[in-house]
């Protein structure tokens, strides 16, 4: 199998294994969306790690595979290419990405779909489709412009550059620069933080901020309203206010 879905505390890794360089192809593509659809209806699985391994995260589309792909076949796969990618980032869950080394193209988008990313000071992130003649196809024009904002977006897929850890922290691409060897453990850290903490509010957090930047700020308050009033009906809201007023600030536990 091109991708693994791993289970342990609650974190669900979804570990990309295509040697040597976790190039993305047609059926790398499929099985991620098939796991990260697995992660979403899995009631174990409450904060999920999208990690490479310890050498590379991903360095990019199979540019052989694509090579012999004309205008009609990509017409038929572009949707399902998107889709693999959207899969991860509508994952109502926490999502943190473990990135060492090579994150290009494909690479970076599918970090991009990620709530949090961790680089290893070893990590190169790029989008480096420019070079072939390309534009970045599963995501990369939207999702990265709406992280680091469209001037740093248009430097980056118009050059087709690779940025360094460093430089990517800078400019906001990932959040937290780590030494390599550290970069799942710490990963896997703050994922499973996060699985022990009320799963229908993070839902919550998760779909009200990514809506509220997909619309209008009135319709993202009404997101924001709903979610707000109705985890009022829900367990944890009474866990958690009860905890609050008996025990204090941040002591309660969600089952």
């Amino acid at each position: 199998m091109t991708v693994e879905l791993e289970v342990a505390d609650g974190v669900g890794t979804l570990r990309l294994d295509r040697p040597p360089m976790n190039a993305l192809d047609v059926a790398t593509q499929d099985r991620l969306k098939e796991l990260a659809e697995e992660a979403t209806r899995r009631e174990d699985v409450r904060a999920v790690v999208v990690y490479g391994g310890e050498k590379v995260f991903a360095a990019g589309a199979d540019i052989k595979e694509m090579q012999v792909m004309d205008h009609a076949a990509m017409i038929a796969r572009s949707r399902a290419l998107q889709d693999s990618f959207t899969a991860v980032a509508r994952i109502p869950k926490p999502v943190v990405a473990a990135v060492t080394g090579y994150a290009l193209g494909g690479g970076c988008e599918l970090a991009l779909c990620a709530d949090f990313r961790i680089a290893g000071e070893n990590a190169k992130l790029g989008q480096p489709e420019i070079l072939l003649g390309l534009i970045p196809g599963a995501g990369g024009t939207q999702r990265l412009s709406r992280l680091v904002g469209p001037s740093k977006a248009k430097d980056l897929i118009f050059t087709g550059r690779q940025v360094k850890a460093d430089e990517a922290l800078a400019i906001g691409l990932v959040d937290r620069v780590v030494p390599a060897a550290e970069v799942y453990e710490q990963a896997h850290a703050w994922a499973a933080r996060l699985a022990k903490g009320p799963a229908i509010a993070l839902r919550a957090a998760k779909e009200a901020i990514d809506t509220g930047l997909e619309t209008d700020i009135e319709t993202g308050l009404a997101v924001e309203r709903n979610w707000f009033a109705g985890l009022f009906a829900t367990e944890d809201r009474e866990r958690g206010m009860r905890s609050f007023v008996e025990e204090g600030p941040g002591k309660a536990k969600f089952l």
